[in-house]
């Protein structure tokens, strides 16, 4: 009996640090679309994202140079080019540049619909889809239904549409970057790699924005925009990201994925509070429908999964 509550209080101990790995991420990945929507009001998205996503590299890469830590080698350095395409220059550049459009809170909750995105694409490549996922589709489109009705007067204004694009194509590539480090990024370091495409990613977009001339003198930056880039820098690019990964590492799929629920709310709630952003009954039952949509959706991955195992 010793040694059965021994085994247990170590599998406590262990799990203790990834759950508040997950809380971590839980709460600091919804407060990142209102620092995002702060930053864009003060300077171009894309830049901000490009700044965002060099200094980010700059910490990592420099952590790993120190350790001496070995390069990608070959075939390696494909897939983290097309990853950093994927999450950072098109999922990260366009949702942030969707919210200047758009509030915090509806960013969070497009953002949110990403597991949809993975079944769509699951079924196209002739995956069967279980009924879970196919309730948890039509449950989630029903809930995005109800979200857009408190919207309806917006939804005839170019930026508004917009946005919603933006944030939505964002939302696709999220998905897609997902679905190609599952089946092409697993031999190599994820820390390191998030470094290396930050780092293509930000060159990418300084790139962009300096050929198309959407950018603005680092010395007309005002020390708002400052403020929010070091915040998503710091919560955004570093320590929410090591805390992602290290709970995925550590928790079961089903557990370390409701960082996906839990951050529309809090972008929802601190937008409603911060930046007077709305929060209306629709809304808010609207994001309940779309969330126990999606929870669904994930919920027949995770038996499909185990089925085939």
């Amino acid at each position: 009996m010793k040694k059965i509550k021994s085994l247990i209080q170590k599998k406590s101990e262990s799990l203790g640090l990834p759950f508040l790995a997950l809380l971590w991420v839980c709460f600091f990945w919804g407060t990142t679309w209102l620092a995002s929507k702060e930053g864009v009001k003060h300077m171009p998205a894309l830049q901000l994202a490009a700044i965002r996503q060099f200094l980010g590299a700059a910490c990592y890469l420099t952590y790993f140079m120190f350790k001496k830590t070995p390069w990608p080698k070959g075939k390696q350095w494909k897939a983290i080019f097309i990853l950093s395409i994927l999450n950072f220059v098109l999922s990260n550049g366009l949702s942030t540049w969707g919210v200047k459009y758009i509030s915090s809170g509806l960013g969070a909750v497009i953002g949110a619909i990403f597991p949809l995105w993975i079944v769509i694409i699951s079924l196209f490549n002739g995956e069967k889809l279980s009924r879970l996922s196919v309730l948890g589709l039509l449950v989630s489109f029903a809930g995005v239904c109800v979200v857009f009705s408190d919207y309806l007067g917006d939804l005839i204004k170019p930026d508004f549409q917009f946005g919603i694009i933006l944030s939505v194509i964002a939302t696709f590539t999220w998905a897609a970057g997902s679905l190609y480090t599952k089946k092409k990024a697993k031999n190599f370091n994820p820390y390191f790699s998030l470094g290396l495409q930050m780092l293509i990613s930000s060159i990418l977009l300084f790139a962009y924005t300096g050929a198309t001339g959407t950018s603005v003198s680092v010395l007309q930056i005002p020390s708002q925009a400052w403020w929010s880039i070091a915040y998503l820098v710091l919560f955004g690019s570093i320590t929410t990201f090591i805390a992602f990964i290290y709970a995925l590492q550590h928790l079961p799929t089903e557990v370390s994925s409701i960082y996906a629920y839990i951050n529309p709310i809090i972008a929802v709630i601190l937008g409603a509070i911060i930046f007077n952003e709305p929060l209306t009954v629709p809304l808010a039952i609207g994001v309940a429908v779309v969330l126990a949509g999606i929870y669904l959706v994930n919920k027949g991955i995770t038996t499909s999964s185990k089925d085939k195992l």
